[in-house]
């Protein structure tokens, strides 16, 4: 856990709203006392980014859930990073497991959109994941740092690059990684950047972790030396994501431990 890298959580809302689940949303959130050392961003699809974008406070930043590798042209159904920006967001996911394993797109393919994205000076969140045969199969190293080999070539400006990986086989499959496995393909990551691009790069690039992350298991996470955050998904619809975004904030109990006296007094 470092002080360096401000804790990011964002909450992917899929395929999962509408006007109406956007207001319920926005209005607990809202409402909520969000930690300000947390960078908080919601995933939001296309057709509602400006509807996002106008209803949420400030603070809280939306991104799209992915763009093409043009500004514009013949491609029916594909969004720009321009008209993501044109929307009034900030941010977009690329490489999003579900790009990946649904619809099959390639290490190829997504280093030509994060290229893109970069030249427009949109922010990125670049995803890799591990499959449940990844892991069965032996070859999780092989896979992750080959996507991060293929993202790593088409990313120019780190600073504005936050890197997201997502352990497929404890989303939502009942299984749940432990954090000792977390912290240990975090920490790959990590020293991956650390020999492939730079120290300076690995010492100030977020990485996150995805997979069936709750209220019940931020804060045991939260802790971890290489973790910087969350993408979250289910529980971005629902009031966890408060929790989520809370994760590193000292709760009520631990506040009055920590400032009452052997004699009962408060410091």
């Amino acid at each position: 856990m470092s002080s360096q890298r401000k804790f990011f959580v964002i909450g992917n809302w899929k395929m999962n709203v509408d006007k109406a689940r956007i207001d319920n949303i926005v209005k607990f959130m809202s409402a909520a006392s969000l930690d300000p050392n947390t960078e908080a961003v919601v995933g939001c699809p296309s057709c509602y980014l400006s509807y996002a974008r106008q209803r949420l406070p400030d603070e809280i930043a939306v991104a799209a859930q992915n763009c093409y590798k043009v500004a514009h042209g013949n491609f029916s159904g594909e969004i720009s990073p321009a008209m993501i920006l044109d929307s009034g967001c900030e941010w977009v996911i690329l490489g999003h497991p579900e790009r990946r394993t649904i619809f099959k797109e390639s290490d190829q393919l997504i280093a030509e959109k994060v290229a893109h994205a970069q030249q427009t000076g949109i922010k990125i969140i670049a995803c890799l994941c591990e499959t449940s045969e990844d892991r069965e199969e032996g070859r999780t190293d092989d896979v992750l740092f080959g996507q991060m080999k293929s993202l790593a070539a088409s990313i120019s400006d780190w600073s504005r690059v936050v890197i997201a990986f997502e352990a497929l086989w404890a989303s939502n499959t009942g299984v749940l990684a432990t954090a000792a496995q977390v912290q240990e393909a975090l920490a790959k990551l990590r020293h991956w950047l650390r020999a492939n691009v730079s120290d300076k790069v690995a010492n100030s690039t977020r990485i996150l972790y995805a997979g069936s992350v709750s209220s019940s298991n931020c804060r045991e996470l939260a802790q971890l030396e290489d973790l910087d955050g969350f993408l979250v998904g289910s529980a971005a619809l629902r009031p966890d994501i408060v929790d989520i975004i809370n994760a590193r904030r000292p709760d009520v109990s631990s506040l009055i431990a920590h400032f009452d006296r052997p004699d009962g007094r408060r410091a």
